[in-house]
């Protein structure tokens, strides 16, 4: 598992956490594995592909800490955890396609490598196989969670689907879509770890929220990194969302102040697909100098902050301080 920032905040670090979890994350590890291995020959060519390009495992992390947070002590969450990994990885799978991707964590995407009909059908193959794995648990409950989570994360794609290209796009309805796609997911993940110790409804209310704002904090940190890191940190290349026909909120936000040579540059970049006419640079130095990255980041700090909060519900321990120190790991990560 790839360390998810290289400066620590003060309390715990990031070895501390994994301390906690860490023979059960191998365990999701090896889950993940095994399942993306296939006597189908294409399948486990792919499967193996995907297995070895690593990952933050950020979900799996935070369904087994929300878990042990609630007193959970069976083996299901290692399950789970590892459902909630394939879901991720076939959004991922078909993301890149739909974007037009070549390079995922530093290396070709699966459809730069296979074709867009292969990795669509991987996609699909991935979601399936973890509502199969789900179902092993006999737990209908879960099962339906993972049926909304999924539909919500395909409803933002279609949003944003129809959305791509255009300038309009109000920092209201990115926030959806960042709702849709990424945060209720994280919601997923935290609520059912609460869910298999059986706290109460208050208590899953609590862990539901937590994940969401944290997702939303995540999200928006990544909108951050696309304008502010670099391509070998961050694993593909910069300014990539703008590239694809997304108006992201630092884009968002400089567009507010209504200058219309900074909306003509954005247009341009939307139209070109590309940074032919206007270069990636232009477009850094204005969310930069014009303070949107810095603002998006604060909003990403407030929903940090708000997710911490819902864990005052919960008895103090060391997996709640794990849990309240990952929006601050968050906020920090440079990828």
């Amino acid at each position: 598992m790839k360390e998810m920032t290289r400066t620590m905040p003060p309390g715990l670090i990031f070895s501390d956490i994994l301390g906690l979890v860490g023979p059960k994350l191998a365990a999701v590890e090896a889950e993940v594995v095994r399942n993306l291995h296939s006597d189908i020959g294409v399948i486990d060519e792919l499967g193996t592909y995907l297995s070895n390009g690593g990952g933050k495992r950020v979900r799996p992390l935070l369904l087994l800490l929300s878990a042990q947070m609630s007193g959970y002590r069976g083996e299901k969450d290692v399950l789970f955890a590892s459902v909630f990994e394939f879901i991720h990885t076939a959004t991922l799978v078909h993301d890149d396609v739909i974007d037009g991707a070549t390079i995922r964590r530093g290396r070709s995407s699966l459809n730069a490598q296979w074709g867009n009909g292969l990795t669509v059908l991987l996609g699909d193959y991935l979601y399936i196989k973890s509502m199969s794995m789900a179902l092993t648990a006999d737990d209908l409950r879960i099962i339906k969670i993972l049926a909304d989570i999924t539909l919500k994360m395909i409803e933002g794609e279609l949003i944003q689907k129809r959305r791509q290209g255009e300038i309009g796009v109000t920092a209201e309805e990115h926030l959806d879509i960042v709702r849709r796609k990424t945060a209720c997911l994280f919601s997923g993940c935290s609520l059912v770890g609460g869910l298999l110790a059986g706290i109460g409804a208050e208590k899953e209310e609590a862990l539901q929220s937590f994940g969401l704002n944290l997702g939303m904090a995540f999200q928006l940190v990544d909108d951050v990194l696309d304008f502010a890191s670099d391509e070998k940190t961050l694993g593909k290349p910069v300014v990539s969302d703008l590239r694809e026909g997304k108006m992201t909120l630092p884009l968002i936000y400089l567009l507010e102040a209504g200058d219309s040579e900074h909306r003509s540059k954005v247009q341009t970049v939307l139209d070109d697909r590309d940074f032919s006419r206007v270069r990636r640079e232009e477009i850094v130095g204005l969310v930069q100098d014009r303070g949107t990255l810095q603002r998006t980041r604060d909003l990403a700090r407030q929903y940090g902050e708000k997710a911490k909060r819902e864990l005052r519900r919960f008895p103090d321990g060391l997996a709640r301080s794990a849990l309240e120190t990952l929006p601050d790991l968050i906020l920090a990560r440079d990828r």
